[in-house]
């Protein structure tokens, strides 16, 4: 394992929870958007997360010793930006531009602001906890270094 593995497993983490929240900001944006410039519907969308190397079973066995040699994981990568299949929100409001001359009702996103805000949270703690991470990892490494002073 060498001097700068924690910080690159940090720095993984950091840039998934940085697209995360960039992906919660675009919801936020969209949340009343009645067409996108497709034409269609803005659906929710949600970041998938997955370690980037072994699986959580494989890496504890790996580090309780019984499977091999003791090995940390290597961080975090983001397999995919996902869409949220939940129905759309049905308003009535035949006025609207974007409302169905059948019925009257117009299609809003499936984006939920409540829900959003919430993971938002999420993920400002979890960038926020990598920060603190990062600095500890840097501030051992600075004190490593004065030891040969």
């Amino acid at each position: 394992m060498s001097m700068f593995h924690s910080m690159n497993t940090t720095a993984s983490a950091l840039t998934a929870q940085r697209l995360r929240m960039d992906i919660i900001s675009s919801n936020m944006a969209n949340v009343d958007s009645t067409r996108s410039i497709n034409g269609e519907t803005y659906r929710r969308k949600m970041v998938v997360l997955a370690p980037k190397e072994g699986s959580f079973s494989s890496l504890l066995n790996k580090a309780m010793g019984t499977a091999g040699s003791q090995t940390a994981g290597n961080g975090v990568k983001v397999t995919k930006i996902k869409e949220d299949e939940t129905p759309f929100k049905m308003v009535y409001d035949p006025e609207h531009p974007d409302a169905d001359p059948a019925t009257g009702y117009v299609e809003y996103p499936n984006v939920d602001p409540l829900r959003e805000m919430v993971d938002l949270i999420s993920a400002t703690r979890s960038y926020e906890a990598n920060v603190t991470v990062f600095n500890a990892s840097k501030g051992m490494m600075m004190k490593a270094l004065e030891i040969g002073k």
